[in-house]
């Protein structure tokens, strides 16, 4: 198995840091975007001013609105909103040629209704090819500046994640690898959620200590919640749980955290939406988690906190003072 060709099926700040990151040294990455006239802008001026400005893209990097001249490659990486990938997925499978094509899944989220992972979808869509996860505390504005960061890839064939990380992984980004698919996706997936609950308390302006208990009581929901789910508890408190749930909850780069924030601050979940061109995931991610929560009988406070002020307009400072009227209990992870 060799990694030659790319293909990146999404072009916002992400995928756009990722093609910038793996075409340095001059591989042949094509990006998919699903605007013609801004995927049509981005190979011509080699930036995509929209999403993350300031960088050029090699010339080895071309950009492209049609999926058929993203088939042929050796990786094909989902770098969609997880709302979407169900769609992109199928009309891949369309015009897909090479049965030998790895699928890697970049987007953290959870579909709404099924509570299916990305990569399950992907599975259910394209059964016949490997399909490996990326997820680990990855903020784009932070990778094109070529700062130090580590990331997992996570695949049930080892020596596929193994392959990967050679072709992938640099000095400036370290790549671990891993079986525990399950653990990986949702500890990337669900800690979106719980940067929206740090973000409101930050919009709050209720402290570092009371935002370091919440994101410590974050941590054990979200393995509560990962565990029943069929991840394994060891592994959320590595780079794709904890590592992510910390930088999602402190970085002014989270999406997450700053729409959170602004919620935090009394602004609108509509006007916040109208006014972002990039997708926060932790918006439909709180509904599917909160579905599986449900559905799992599992006790998920901060998780219906944060579905409560996002799906029931409720006002953050009532949601806050519910999750403190809670009955005190002995400290549980």
């Amino acid at each position: 198995m060799s990694i030659g060709a790319i293909s990146i099926l999404g072009a916002g700040a992400w995928g756009t840091a990722l093609a910038w990151l793996w075409a340095k040294d001059e591989r042949q990455i094509r990006v998919w975007a699903h605007d013609a006239v801004r995927a049509a802008r981005m190979q011509e001026t080699r930036e995509n001013a929209e999403y993350l400005g300031g960088i050029t893209l090699p010339e080895s990097v071309l950009v492209t609105s049609s999926l058929r001249d993203c088939a042929e490659a050796d990786l094909i990486v989902f770098v969609t909103p997880s709302v979407a990938l169900r769609d992109i997925a199928v009309r891949l499978r369309r015009v897909i040629h090479h049965p030998r094509a790895v699928l890697l899944s970049c987007t953290k989220g959870i579909e709404h209704v099924t509570g299916m992972r990305m990569s399950q979808v992907l599975h259910e869509i394209l059964p016949d090819h490997k399909i490996a996860v990326l997820s680990g505390p990855n903020l784009a504005a932070e990778i094109v500046q070529s700062l130090p960061s580590a990331t997992v890839i996570a695949c049930d064939d080892f020596n596929c994640a193994a392959t990967l990380q050679r072709a992938l992984g640099s000095p400036r980004f370290r790549i671990y690898t891993s079986q525990e698919v399950a653990s990986i996706e949702l500890g990337g997936a669900l800690k979106n959620v719980f940067a929206l609950a740090a973000g409101i308390s930050d919009g709050l302006c209720l402290g570092d200590n009371s935002k370091a208990a919440l994101v410590t009581r974050s941590l054990a929901e979200l393995v509560r919640l990962g565990v029943a789910m069929g991840g394994n508890a060891t592994a959320f408190y590595g780079l794709s749980g904890a590592g992510d749930l910390i930088v999602t909850c402190y970085s002014d780069h989270s999406r997450n955290h700053t729409v959170g924030k602004r919620l935090g601050r009394g602004e609108q979940l509509t006007q916040i939406k109208a006014s972002m061109k990039t997708v926060a995931e932790g918006i439909p991610t709180t509904r599917s988690a909160w579905e599986c929560g449900r559905r799992l009988d599992i006790d998920t406070p901060i998780i219906h906190a944060v579905y409560a002020v996002l799906y029931e307009n409720r006002e953050p400072t009532v949601a806050l003072e519910e999750l403190l009227r809670r009955d005190q209990k002995p400290e549980s992870l």
